[in-house]
């Protein structure tokens, strides 16, 4: 267990983010690598991928549940210095991590075919979409509890083990992308079903490791089975903690599927895309989303120890961290995007349309990393509603005029980016505002020493 309401807040942050960020970039790494591979099949597979792959944002709304609430309630627990509470909570994450990973297999396996005929652009995306869901599916449902451990573990401030496990499992499914989908070495060329199959071989083995680490080295929280019996007041709370952050990511399922069917109509090469531009986009979030993810443990254990000056300092330096960042990637960005893309295929098509995604959508980077700092605030206070509101607000900006959009004489791909640029603008807007909202309603007055950090 690592004490996070001492020492100084900035570097705090950058101590915990950066074994977070490094784990990030060998995903990165990893996402780029296997992108690389998919668009070799041809717009058919990369449109088919993309398009099941959004699916993840429906499992990423069930561990949210999960992750969220393990970090709000074991930090705060820590930072009141008691453990029995903070390793029940880890037990008890444990079971509805069980429960999740069987509702992902069922309903994934039932409801795949349905999905994809929904938002693919033609017969042959849907054909590759349900196959690689089909073999990505156990890895989805191995999420769960790997999510559990490595969130109990951010919880009590240990960052490293998690990125440790994540940077082997990446490397192995690093290695096994090109054997399982394109057939190097002796592999058999899988297509999208290698992707799948090797993503959901680098989780299981990041389960395992996760497992043997806590079984021999972890002592703070610990596997119990006393602790397995479903308790229905700690379940009572971890929903309520987590439902609403997992709203959120539904409602970026909703927001992507979305996307997905606006620009449907212009053919897969278009999905193809925005597939590869958004596969880019995830991958220059990571280091932002490693301050947000920073940001949770350390206002909850500064929130639990009633240090509420840290707590708004924390929020304060976490803008100013992540808003330099983005500046640096957004004017990249406005410089030659193509270059990334061109990196992933060599259709000019698909190229102009995930070149011009990057350029335009980068204007709200800043405005992404206020969004990231926001929810990470929220979860750290155990409060993850306002965050949903703001993403209920995205959502309200966006669809209505975007379909608008859609049915009107010289409806243009690029509209749909302008749209999202203001939806998501507005989302960090309200964040702020609401975090204000929150400090007035939960934490102490400032004094006239901490008024001035």
């Amino acid at each position: 267990m690592k004490d996070l309401t001492q020492g100084s807040i900035p570097r705090t942050i950058v101590s915990m983010a950066a074994p977070v960020a490094a784990g990030m970039i060998f995903q990165t790494l990893y996402l780029l690598v296997d992108l690389y591979f998919v668009a070799a099949l041809g717009d058919d597979s990369v449109a088919g991928v993309g398009a099941g792959g959004t699916l993840m944002f429906m499992i990423m709304a069930l561990t949210q549940i999960l992750g969220v609430s393990a970090v709000a309630m074991i930090s705060q627990a820590v930072g009141r210095k008691d453990r029995e509470q903070a390793n029940l909570v880890f037990n008890q994450s444990l079971m509805v991590a069980a429960l999740f990973a069987v509702i992902t297999l069922v309903g994934g396996y039932l409801a795949a075919d349905a999905y994809m005929l929904s938002v693919a652009s033609d017969e042959g995306a849907v054909r590759e979409g349900v196959t690689f869901l089909h073999w990505f599916l156990p890895g989805m449902a191995l999420q769960f509890p790997l999510m559990a451990m490595s969130s109990s573990l951010r919880a009590t401030g240990l960052v490293k083990p998690g990125m440790v496990v994540q940077v082997l499992t990446v490397v192995l499914n690093t290695v096994l992308a090109p054997i399982m989908i394109a057939g190097w070495g002796p592999g058999p060329a899988l297509g999208v079903m290698g992707a799948g199959l090797a993503s959901s071989i680098s989780v299981l083995v990041g389960v395992l490791l996760l497992t043997g680490y806590f079984i021999k080295l972890e002592k703070y929280v610990s596997f119990e089975t006393s602790l397995w019996k479903p308790r229905v007041d700690v379940w009572t709370r971890m929903f309520n903690i987590g439902l609403p952050a997992g709203g959120e990511m539904v409602l970026l399922f909703v927001y992507f599927s979305a996307v997905y069917w606006l620009i449907a109509d212009f053919g897969a090469a278009a999905q193809a895309g925005f597939s590869i531009g958004g596969r880019i986009m995830q991958s220059i979030f990571m280091p932002t989303m490693a301050i947000a993810f920073a940001l949770g443990p350390i206002a909850g254990q500064n929130y639990g120890a009633g240090r509420h000056d840290r707590v708004r300092e924390t929020y304060y330096k976490g803008i100013l961290l992540s808003s330099t960042l983005m500046l640096v990637v957004t004017l990249l960005m406005q410089w030659k995007p193509e270059l990334l893309v061109r990196a992933f295929t060599d259709e000019a098509d698909v190229i102009e349309v995930g070149a011009v995604f990057l350029q335009l959508i980068s204007l709200n980077f800043i405005a992404q990393g206020i969004v990231f700092s926001s929810s990470g605030l929220f979860q750290g206070l155990g409060n993850t509603r306002p965050a949903m509101l703001c993403s209920i607000i995205r959502v309200l900006v966006f669809l209505p005029l975007a379909v608008y959009l859609k049915y009107q004489p010289g409806y243009h791909i690029n509209q749909v980016w302008y749209v999202s640029i203001l939806s998501v603008t507005a989302q960090a807007v309200a964040g702020y505002v609401l975090v204000r909202r929150e400090f007035r309603l939960r934490l102490q007055p400032q004094t006239p020493a901490s008024a001035g950090i």
